[in-house]
């Protein structure tokens, strides 16, 4: 009886603990939004109204907040300020999303106190409170899944590589500063590549992931469309409407939508981008980079080898109504010089050795035979173990000034660049880390059965060989956003099985 009595009074008084945990939890999230209400003024005031200062310190304490409460959550954050925010500026456009300085070294950032020592930037922050949010969740988990990485020991070597070529180049006389830009990005993706497994470990999870990417590339892709716009429906004479590396990132989603059909997966995620496509093309269109078309190209020849017959057959009906479409337009725009025209223009002046046919872009070809045939004498010069990380390339024919800094470290072929600076040792590890990755990707895509999650696998696969196409002919493994894009999807690859197992389980339970 007495333990009747006791149980009903604890029950009864339930819902006022409750109501007291609420009213806690509200009392703190006041006195915290007070604080922070309160420091941004005060920042307004001490940097005299620094829109972008206060604003920067607000993000940074949500994301720290949010990052604390789950760890994916900061990831998601991570993901998403890389895909939306700029590295680089487009000549006549200067936006929110390159005012932020995302990627810039603290000591450069305008709306921040300069500290000459501040050589890092707010991604790398970002990135290692990450790292270190998810050491000390992990540390305090009773039971904690990590994800194997298969074949682990092949990307070890390369990245191990990359820290020895670093200290080889700065012994032959290499400049630090130099060599820290030149590798930065190939380490986002390293730490990427074994962190991402750990994280992503749920179909949930995966499933967040790949909306934030949806939603950030999106974006990318309306803001090009929106200075096509505002330039009265043309290019303005401007090379490119969006950075470098967006055109590449819209593929990857134009080739999840097409798995996501292929393998037919019913996701919220198809349908939207089924809607998003037009814009998505039409962003590509408007990037305006012969290298994403290349990769395009190379991307679905991906698709296509990766598929089984079924999809394979399903895809090449549809592909040669592609085919059939494209080649009508090219050989009936061959010739013009319409605004229609420009995608065709662009593959013409790819592939023709003619001069009045290259146009405008003669120029640009040439300065990038005369780099090839530098790249080649240097390697003549040391090729083993190349010149190393923070060394120029030799010039036997000298290069035209070009507004970008490294224009002597780093050519546009980056492919090249990296036998240029680490030899056949470390040419032959970048190779063989990607062929193991490849393979195993490859094997892991056979044993999945969910079809969402061999969507993903795919694309992931794809994005690989896009990147090393892309990479060819433009300097794209040395961006930022390239390689955290590209270090989260490969490690994503990691996740796949075990995510596909769970979904098996949960089959079977329901």
């Amino acid at each position: 009886m007495n333990t009747e009595t006791y149980t009903y009074q604890y029950e009864a008084s339930e819902p006022w603990l409750l109501s007291q945990e609420m009213n806690r939890g509200n009392a703190i999230a006041f006195l915290l939004m007070l604080l922070v209400s309160v420091a941004a003024s005060l920042i307004l005031v001490l940097t005299y109204g620094n829109i972008f200062a206060a604003g920067a310190f607000v993000g940074m304490t949500v994301v720290v907040a949010l990052t604390l409460y789950r760890v994916q959550w900061g990831f998601y954050l991570f993901v998403g300020f890389v895909l939306l925010f700029d590295q680089f500026d487009i000549p006549e456009f200067y936006p929110f999303t390159l005012k932020v300085s995302y990627f810039r070294n603290i000591k450069e950032i305008p709306y921040l106190p300069s500290l000459d020592a501040a050589v890092f930037n707010p991604l790398e922050l970002h990135l290692l409170f990450i790292l270190l949010v998810w050491f000390i969740v992990t540390g305090f988990k009773k039971r904690v899944h990590f994800n194997r990485i298969p074949l682990w020991g092949s990307a070890l070597a390369f990245f191990l590589g990359l820290f020895f070529f670093v200290g080889y180049g700065l012994q032959r006389g290499g400049e630090f500063l130099v060599a820290l830009w030149e590798v930065r990005a190939l380490f986002y993706f390293a730490a990427l590549y074994f962190l991402v497994p750990q994280i992503i470990q749920t179909k949930d999870d995966l499933r967040s992931l790949m909306w934030v990417c949806i939603i950030a590339i999106a974006l990318k892709a309306f803001q090009g469309i929106a200075r096509f716009v505002v330039l009265g429906f043309t290019l303005g004479g401007i090379p490119t409407l969006t950075n470098h590396e967006d055109p590449l990132f819209m593929l990857t989603l134009i080739v999840f939508l097409f798995a996501m059909v292929l393998y037919n997966a019913q996701e919220s995620q198809r349908f939207t981008l089924l809607l998003l496509l037009f814009p998505l093309m039409m962003g590509f269109f408007v990037a305006q980079r012969r290298a994403a078309y290349a990769a395009m190209a190379m991307s679905f020849v991906t698709l296509f080898v990766a598929l089984s017959a079924k999809e394979r057959l399903l895809l090449a009906k549809t592909g040669m109504i592609f085919i059939v479409i494209v080649g009508v337009y090219s050989a009936a725009l061959w010739e013009s010089e319409s605004r229609f025209a420009s995608p065709v223009r662009l593959i013409k002046t790819a592939v023709s050795d003619d001069k009045e046919a290259q146009g405008d872009r003669y120029y640009s070809n040439l300065y990038r035979e005369f780099e090839k045939y530098n790249l080649a004498s240097t390697v003549k010069f040391s090729p083993v173990i190349g010149v190393g990380f923070g060394n120029k390339y030799f010039q036997p024919i000298p290069l035209a000034n070009i507004p970008f800094p490294l224009r002597d470290y780093i050519p546009h072929n980056e492919i090249l660049w990296l036998i240029v600076k680490t030899g056949a040792v470390g040419f032959f590890l970048f190779w063989f880390f990607l062929n193991c990755f490849a393979c195993n990707a490859s094997s892991v895509l056979t044993r999945l059965t969910d079809p969402y999650v061999k969507s993903v696998c795919v694309v992931a696969i794809a994005a690989v060989v896009g990147q090393i196409t892309v990479s060819y002919y433009d300097l794209q493994l040395t961006y930022y956003r390239n390689m955290v894009y590209l270090g989260t999807l490969t490690g994503v690859v990691h996740s796949l099985e075990h995510i596909d197992l769970q979904v098996r389980a949960a089959a079977k339970n329901s």
